[in-house]
């Protein structure tokens, strides 16, 4: 059985258990299961080349950080920048693993890409994706590359699976600490490919589920 929680009560369950960890743990769990799942899916780490679809919230941050893993065991990673706001730590750490910041050639880069991590927007998005994310997701879509959703794929309403015109379509999605009803609900459902839920310790801090799926 898969347990969903709406979006509300895991921000509570994320503050409750941040409130407990060191600065900045929190996001380091997520970004290790993120790079996990993607070595999994990978032929091979070391040599692959990863694109890195970065918002300004936590997902872009979860991103980054991921790349960075990514990075120190091979794979050359670009992010592309959606967006004025990047999560700077996040990118620093991918700049320290070798990682680099695209300023030109995004298309060519997604194209070109053998993984490419989603952490455009986040459980709190709603509504349509506008540009440049829209493009990016679109620009994703036509690439023959692994396309990993970071936590819900992009344009996909986290609490109602509703989506508004264009959205990231995954072959995997990790979610991190619950599932989120719209990863488990259509029209939502359908673009999350596989979806991987990955521990972050959430669990003591989570009221009963809100949604419950075979």
């Amino acid at each position: 059985m898969r347990y969903a929680h709406e979006v509300g009560k895991v921000r509570a369950a994320e503050r409750a258990l941040m409130a407990r960890l060191p600065d900045g743990a929190l996001m380091q769990r997520a970004a290790a299961g993120l790079a996990s799942v993607c070595a999994r899916v990978l032929p091979a780490v070391y040599g692959s080349r990863v694109v890195l679809l970065v918002g300004g919230g936590d997902n872009g941050g979860d991103a980054l950080y991921a790349g960075a893993r990514l990075a120190r065991r091979g794979a050359r990673v670009h992010a592309v920048r959606a967006g004025s706001k990047i999560h700077e730590a996040g990118l620093a750490d991918l700049r320290a693993a070798g990682g680099r910041l695209l300023s030109s050639g995004e298309e060519t880069a997604i194209a070109a890409a053998d993984l490419i991590i989603d952490g455009l927007t986040g459980i709190g998005g709603t509504g349509g994706l506008r540009d440049p994310h829209a493009r990016y997701a679109a620009l994703a879509a036509e690439s023959t590359g692994i396309v990993v959703a970071c936590d819900v794929p992009s344009g996909v309403d986290a609490s109602t699976g509703r989506v508004e015109g264009t959205a990231v379509h995954a072959d995997v999605t990790v979610t991190f600490g619950t599932h989120k009803p719209g990863l488990l609900i259509d029209p939502g459902a359908s673009y999350c490919g596989v979806v991987e839920l990955v521990d972050i310790g959430l669990g003591p801090h989570l009221p009963d589920p809100d949604v419950v799926a075979a």
